[in-house]
C-alpha cells in the first residue's frame, strides 16, 4: 500500500495544531486532508505550504453552489496546488460538469464528487424528502459522477464495495469514517449532557482495513490517528496491515 493512499485529516481550528502534527508525522505519511474549518481559520496559505513540503492536499470544500461559483472554486483550488477536491453530488449533474470542466486546467487535480456524507442515515434522507436508503442513494448519486466525468467519488467504508463494483477499477473511491479499534479518544461531552468517547460524528463508519480490502482506493483518517496518544504509531498500523 503506498503510504499517500492514508489522507490524514487535519481536523483543527488553528494553523499551529495543524503544522504540530504535519510535523510529528513527519515525510512518512504525505497526504493531508484541509476542510472548511481549517481553511477558514488559516486561509489558503497553508495549503499553498503543506504542497511546496511536498504533501498531497485533499481540499475537501463540498462545493455546492451555482456551476460558475463551483467552477471557480475549482480553479482557485487548483491554483494552490490541490490534488484532489470535492462537490456536492446532490447538486446535480451541473455543478459536477462544470467542476470537472474547470480542473482540466489543472492535470495533477481530481475532483471527487461526495455521495452520501457519513454522518447521515436513511431517517436523516427522509427528512429532506429522499426516500431511498443511503446505500441506494450512494450508488445513484455515483451514476451521477460517473456520468459527469468525475474522478471519483466519496462514500463510507460500508459502500466502498458496491462503489467499486458500479465504478470499475480506474476511478478513485475516498472513504472518510474509517476508525482504529483499541485507539483510546479523549472523553467529550455528548448531546444530553453525558460523557463518552469521541466519534467524529460518523454515522457509517468501519477500519481502514475493511476499506481496503473493499475496495477503496484511499481512506481519511482523523481522530483516531490525531487525537490518539501515539498519532505515528496509529498510522504505522494502518500502513502495516493489521488490527493490532
Amino acid at each position: 500500500m503506498d503510504s499517500r493512499q492514508v489522507i490524514v485529516a487535519l481536523d483543527f481550528d488553528d494553523r499551529r495544531a495543524a503544522e504540530a502534527l504535519v510535523a510529528r508525522l513527519g515525510g512518512a505519511y504525505g497526504s493531508y486532508k484541509v476542510g472548511l474549518e481549517l481553511l477558514t481559520a488559516a486561509g489558503p496559505d497553508l495549503v499553498r505550504d503543506l504542497v511546496d513540503q511536498g504533501h498531497e492536499v485533499f481540499l475537501d470544500l463540498k462545493l455546492f453552489e451555482i456551476p460558475n461559483s463551483v467552477a471557480g472554486a475549482v480553479r482557485a483550488a487548483g491554483a494552490l496546488g490541490a490534488s484532489m477536491v470535492t462537490v456536492h453530488s446532490m447538486g446535480g449533474t451541473g455543478i459536477m460538469t462544470a467542476a470537472v470542466d474547470a480542473a482540466r486546467e489543472f492535470p495533477g487535480l481530481r475532483v471527487l464528487a461526495l455521495t452520501v456524507v457519513t454522518s447521515m442515515t436513511g431517517s436523516d434522507l427522509a427528512d429532506i424528502g429522499i426516500g431511498a436508503g443511503t446505500d441506494e442513494q450512494v450508488l445513484r448519486l455515483a451514476r451521477l459522477a460517473a456520468e459527469a466525468g468525475c474522478d471519483g467519488v466519496v462514500g463510507s467504508p460500508r459502500e466502498a464495495g458496491a462503489l467499486r463494483k458500479l465504478l470499475g477499477p480506474e476511478r478513485l473511491i475516498v472513504t472518510p469514517g474509517v476508525t482504529l479499534p483499541g485507539v483510546t479518544l479523549p472523553e467529550v461531552t455528548l448531546p444530553g449532557g453525558e460523557t463518552g468517547a469521541e466519534t467524529g460524528g460518523h454515522a457509517r463508519s468501519d477500519t481502514p482495513w475493511a476499506a481496503f480490502a473493499a475496495g477503496a482506493s484511499h481512506v481519511v483518517v482523523g481522530r483516531s490517528v490525531t487525537r490518539a496518544a501515539d498519532p505515528v504509531a496509529a498510522l504505522r498500523r494502518i500502513g502495516a496491515g493489521r488490527p493490532s
